[in-house]
């Protein structure tokens, strides 16, 4: 958070008009012009941070531009300056007015300045390979000093294979001595410069390891010292950019491309050839013998990290340096298969130390990325990684960076993954321990995993785990707020103090409900749902749970996306009777249930467009949520979604099962229905039903009686009552919803087509055409059209500005 002060001057910068900033420029040239000093340094101040505080770009004079990279490239301006007039030009790019150039820089460090504006600029081929080549021609000096290399990883990353093979090949081999041959001695204390003279220093000894032995191999990034020689900076510096330069530099997958041929008798003999001494692998080409450098190197990293660090700052990096190492293996490997052998025999040792360690688990994540990668050619089987690697988030869900690490993982490594299934999918309750946590974080990243978890074996219990996620987030805290070792230092929202709910969670009685909902493998399934929703209440308010809540309607629309690609005729009845279901049962989080009956009321009307015939196959389990339901304002839209459906999708046209009968009793428990909701707006003492809700259930009792016209006598007479409702806005009008004279004008449209059968049954009965899924019919088109024509036919009265829905939205 910004302070007061700093909030200020921020809100002054972002003021400054055009004008203003003209005259400050003006300011600033003069004191440029002239020699250079502490008003000048906060002047520059005060001009990058009006360039800076504001989202759009700041247009500033030629002459302060040009001035500016003046004084950036004068070799006596002091670098407080340099730096100040880089970070401006840097903030204003991309800028067509440049004129700096590299071409003459003498020193590594006035070369990083002006790089960093050039590169600032975007993909400009010229620049950046220009300042590549100076970058080169300063390395070859025997003391180049400056962050050269990190200048050249953004050189290689702004435009791959830019260097030519020549000078390539030249970083290829100052990668190998930077990163074999640097020095195992500490570097020398700089002389304080004080007036007395420093003592006598003494001769620097060995680097060390992280555990305090001395380092008796070459230097790496996990070798301590107290100072560090320019050789020692270049090597860490090599080490963080080794990655990038093997995927981005020279033609990719020439070492592949020679190797894929061989037997696996050939590359294991290469191996050893390439296990040689330094000295034979001078033989090699530059960048053969970049990779085996760097083999060498990585595998001098896997041995220090075996080793107790005296320091956690020295932990960490052990970790995160094993991380890469093991990465970095994965490259070479890929890039030269003759590798992959040697390789194996080093992740195996280290697997079966980390896999009993749960501080080294974000370690495991690359290790079961190589071996899904290079099993198969390894002959090695990874199905055991895998399924330690998919256990980690059942203990490990709490930590931040391994849940980021994990779903990034997945995501990478989706092709790989499709040669597990069984494993990757059927973990995904194990998954959703890490999204029901960090939902906010991981939403993202869940909505691209989703689609790759979705089959027809798991999309079901996939639709109950994402309808419970917020549940399993309850359960989670829960989990952790029984642990002994968290109770004295809880990490989670401690507003909420649920004591009922942690009783609950330790009875036994209850027991198979928390395991189920915290189970690992997707399987089985649960009855007392809402005994949990009971149980859990008191933890809705929590801020994580909300969280969490809030995310389920967008991770509901991309399962339903990607299940209706996969999902058959006995799929789609499972999750329609699903939805009819779970629309009674959500856990009762704040606005969740409104949220979600919206999806589940389009991906109903979805699954029944897709394949109609659900209609006629669930008509018993409709009929029953219709008369449970009966137009109540919690269910209201789904109410709306169902009545709709019979009145579109029953009909023979769309399935030849349906029957007389099935319509007949549809009608009359509809009738009831409608009959009840219009009496409750006449009585005070029942809650008014929208006038959506009316307006529906009219719509499709009239569909269902072109289909049989025997009931057409009856419903003529219930719209003519309809009629005569009265229609002053106490009587039910509902803020937000359709005016209540909307009820008259539909009684009366609908009443006219009715006085001619044959129109009626051609307006509501969809054609054989319709139940093609390539030709959808528009029904919220074309019905409402046809009423209006056919009420002007028979009703020259009837109000020309009307315009019912067939669905209210």
């Amino acid at each position: 958070m910004f302070t007061a002060g700093a909030e200020s001057l921020l809100r002054q910068a972002r003021e400054i008009q055009n004008e203003e900033l003209s005259k400050f420029c003006s300011r600033v040239t003069k004191l440029l012009q002239k020699d250079p000093g502490a008003e000048a340094v906060d002047a520059l101040r005060r001009l990058f941070l009006i360039i800076s505080a504001t989202k759009y770009g700041r247009k500033l004079e030629k002459p302060c531009v040009d001035l500016l990279q003046t004084t950036l490239c004068s070799p006596t301006c002091p670098q407080q300056l340099q730096l100040l007039c880089a970070a401006i030009l840097r903030e204003m790019a991309p800028s067509e007015g440049l004129a700096l150039a590299c071409e003459h820089t003498q020193s590594g460090r006035a070369l990083s300045l002006t790089a960093s504006v050039l590169l600032a600029q975007g993909d400009r081929r010229d620049e950046v390979r220009s300042v590549g080549r100076r970058a080169l021609q300063l390395l070859e000096a025997r003391q180049p000093e400056g962050p050269l290399l990190p200048m050249l990883s953004k050189v290689v990353s702004l435009a791959p294979g830019a260097l030519p093979k020549a000078q390539a090949d030249l970083l290829h081999r100052r990668l190998v001595d930077w990163l074999r041959y640097a020095s195992v001695q500490q570097g020398a204390a700089q002389p304080s410069g004080g007036f007395f003279p420093a003592p006598r220093a003494r001769q620097p000894g060995p680097v060390t390891e992280v555990d305090g032995a001395v380092a008796t191999d070459f230097f790496t990034v996990l070798s301590t010292g107290q100072h560090f020689t320019e050789d020692q900076r270049r090597n860490v510096q090599a080490f963080s950019m080794l990655r990038g330069w093997l995927l981005l530099s020279g033609p990719a997958g020439t070492g592949a491309a020679d190797t894929d041929d061989r037997s696996e008798l050939e590359g294991s003999t290469l191996s050893v050839l390439s296990a040689a001494s330094a000295s034979a692998s001078r033989l090699l080409p530059p960048e053969q013998q970049l990779r085996a450098g760097a083999f060498e190197y990585c595998q001098r990293i896997l041995e220090q990290s075996t080793r107790r660090a005296l320091r956690r700052g020295d932990a960490d990096l052990q970790k995160a340096c094993l991380v890469e190492a093991v990465l970095l293996l994965d490259v070479l490997c890929r890039q030269d298969p003759s590798s992959l052998y040697r390789a194996l025999s080093c992740l195996k040792a280290l697997l079966g130390r980390l896999c009993g360690d749960p501080a080294q688990a974000r370690a495991l994540l690359p290790i079961a990325r190589f071996l899904l990668g290079h099993g198969e050619a390894a002959a090695v089987d990874s199905e055991a990684v895998c399924r330690h690697v998919f256990s980690l988030p059942a203990e490990l869900f709490p930590n931040p960076m391994l849940a980021f690490e994990f779903t990034q993982f997945c995501r990478d490594s989706l092709h790989l993954l499709n040669t597990q299934p069984d494993v990757f999918k059927l973990s995904f309750p194990n998954l959703f321990k890490l999204l029901a946590w960090h939902s906010p974080a991981l939403s993202a990243e869940f909505a691209v995993l989703l689609p790759a978890l979705t089959d027809t074996s798991t999309a079901a219990e996939m639709f109950h785990a994402l309808l419970d996620l917020p549940c399993l987030t309850a359960a989670l805290d829960l989990q952790l707020r029984s642990l002994p070792a968290m109770s004295e230092q809880p990490l989670w929202d401690i507003s909420v103090r649920p004591t009922s709910c942690l009783e609950a969670f330790r009875d036994p009685q209850f027991q198979g409900l928390f395991q189920y909902l915290l189970r690992t493998k997707a399987g089985g399934t649960i009855e007392r749902l809402a005994s949990l929703h009971r149980l859990l209440q008191p933890m809705a308010s929590c801020a994580r749970v909300v969280q969490c809540a809030e995310a389920v309607p967008t991770l509901l629309q991309v399962f339903f996306t990607a299940v209706t690609q996969v999902a058959d005729g006995a799929l789609s009845t499972q999750l329609a009777l699903a939805i009819l279901e779970r629309s009674s049962s959500l856990f009762q989080v704040p606005q969740y249930e409104a949220r979600v009956h919206r999806v589940m009321r389009s991906q109903l009307l979805a699954l029944c467009q897709l394949r109609p015939a659900l209609v006629v196959e669930l008509a018993r389990d409709l009929l029953d949520f219709v008369g449970s339901v009966g137009g109540t304002r919690s269910q209201e839209s789904m109410f709306t979604a169902v009545v709709w459906a019979v009145g579109e999708y029953l009909a023979v046209s769309y399935d030849r099962r349906c029957t007389v009968e099935q319509v007949n009793r549809f009608f009359e428990a509809l009738e009831a229905l409608l009959f009840e909701v219009t009496q409750s707006r006449r009585s005070a003492a029942l809650p008014p039903c929208p006038p959506q809700v009316i307006t529906v259930l009219m719509t499709t009792l009239t569909k269902l009686a072109s289909r049989s016209q025997d009931l057409i006598p009856r419903v003529s007479l219930l719209l003519s009552k309809l009629r005569g409702l009265p229609r002053a806005p106490t009587m039910g009008s509902v803020p937000g919803n359709e005016d209540p004279d909307a009820i008259h004008t539909r009684a009366t449209e609908l009443t006219n087509l009715l006085k001619m059968p044959s129109v009626a049954q051609f307006v509501f009965t969809p054609g054989t055409e319709a139940s093609s899924p390539q030709s959808p019919r528009s029904t919220r088109t074309s019905l409402p059209a046809a009423l209006r024509t056919v009420s002007r036919l028979v009703d020259r009265e009837a109000s020309p500005g009307a315009r019912p829905d067939v669905v209210a939205s």
